[in-house]
């Protein structure tokens, strides 16, 4: 069976589309082929459309929703004639779609002081928000759609996130080797994985931010003229300022025990702007603003750090492999080494066996194929949820496909 898979991260850097295709049935042994990935940057245009939608109301919200599913529409397509593989032959597509709110299950809090009243919303659910019509990919493409994959795990009292352990375990487990998965994306989220054949459940979770504060700080710092730290040359010129990473730490999300998951709701734009306002930065000095790069940078490895020593220890680790953008950055590449060692740190296409930056929609891909065999894709181990649920929602397609109105074939950086 052939199934794409879309991914569209916090990060807001484009989308990255998989053809994968599953060679059997048995879920417990079950053979793949990666047979093409793609990564479509985000146009100026469509990025500042999907931050309105993260910012604007239900105008907005709804706009971001139909012009996502003509983006992801055109980027299956895309994929297809690269792979040389008819609409036809393709099962399902499973898209993540754009998050834009996801508020996990409350965490019951006691008063810490007289007076003080404790967190009274134990028992209440989470809920989530995902953009990218479905409807629209299925009319353009001919192609059914998997979509709102979160929605049913958090329905059954889990967080929604992390969706990644199942297709993990397929993926990526060795025999006789335990591996820890550290994703950098805009988030920061582990995978701890047993080694295959072992009846040892995983642990995952997210340990915080990824490189979402870091792209900010960047922008704020180069007034948008500069979207990242380009290799991690700033960080690694900056110095860590231990007064800051301590505060940035104090979070009480850091101290949360598993399950657990976050999202640009806490680690955002409004967050760092309140401490740069209480560390006072200077705009003129470039020297502070590479501080921060690098404080920001150790932050993100030593939350995953001290995550893993109290939440994945005693188990073993014995490898640990990065992904997502921020396995491209060197300065957070050598941090991770720092705080990890002597355990390997590893990243690139070879320790994986696919491309890393592929991880993402490859697990989508089989969490459609899971909905369509029925199958669980969920680790309640790690959501919280009440038990395995089959994730997502089916939209049918007509065979054939192009009767929504398509966008400029000679435009994917066009909003349409």
């Amino acid at each position: 069976m052939k199934v794409v898979g879309l991914m569209s991260g916090t990060s807001l850097d484009g989308l990255d589309a998989v053809l994968l295709e599953v060679l059997g049935e048995e879920v417990d042994d079950l053979p793949w082929k990666l047979l093409a990935f793609t990564s479509h940057p985000w146009h100026p245009r469509q990025k500042e459309l999907l931050e309105a939608a993260l910012a604007g109301g239900a105008r907005e919200v709804a706009t971001a929703h139909h012009a996502l599913g003509g983006w992801s529409a055109h980027g299956v397509l895309r994929l297809l004639e690269r792979a040389g593989v008819a609409p036809s032959e393709v099962a399902a597509v499973g898209s993540h779609g754009q998050t834009l709110w996801h508020e996990p299950p409350a965490v019951p809090t006691a008063p810490t002081s007289p007076g003080e009243v404790g967190n009274a919303r134990e028992g209440e659910y989470g809920f989530t928000l995902q953009v990218g019509d479905p409807a629209v990919m299925a009319e353009i493409t001919g192609i059914p759609v998997v979509s709102d994959f979160r929605s049913r795990d958090m329905a059954a009292g889990g967080h929604g996130a992390p969706l990644v352990p199942w297709p993990d375990r397929v993926f990526f487990s060795q025999p006789r080797r335990s591996r820890l998965l550290q994703n950098l994306g805009g988030m920061g989220n582990l995978t701890w994985l047993p080694p295959r054949g072992s009846s040892e459940p995983l642990v995952a979770f997210d340990t915080g931010p990824g490189v979402v504060l870091l792209d900010e700080a960047v922008r704020l710092t180069t007034q948008g003229r500069e979207q990242m730290d380009e290799d991690g040359r700033r960080a690694l010129r900056g110095t860590v300022r231990e007064a800051w990473v301590t505060g940035m730490l104090s979070l009480p999300f850091f101290r949360q025990p598993p399950p657990r998951s976050t999202g640009r709701e806490l680690f955002g734009r409004t967050l760092l702007r309140e401490w740069l306002v209480q560390w006072e930065l200077d705009p003129g000095r470039e020297e502070e603003w590479d501080d921060l790069l690098a404080s920001l940078t150790e932050v993100t490895a030593r939350a995953a750090a001290q995550a893993t020593r109290r939440w994945v220890r005693p188990r073993d680790v014995d490898e640990v492999l990065l992904t997502g953008g921020g396995a491209r950055n060197p300065a957070l590449v050598q941090a991770f080494r720092r705080r990890f060692h002597p355990i390997p740190v590893v990243t690139g296409s070879e320790a994986l066996g696919m491309d890393p930056d592929a991880r993402e929609a490859a697990a989508f891909a089989l969490l459609a194929w899971a909905h369509l065999k029925g199958v669980c894709g969920n680790a309640p181990e790690a959501t919280g949820a009440h038990g395995p649920r089959v994730l997502g929602s089916l939209t049918p397609a007509t065979p054939g496909g192009g009767h929504a109105p398509r966008l400029p074939e000679d435009g994917w950086g066009e909003v349409g």
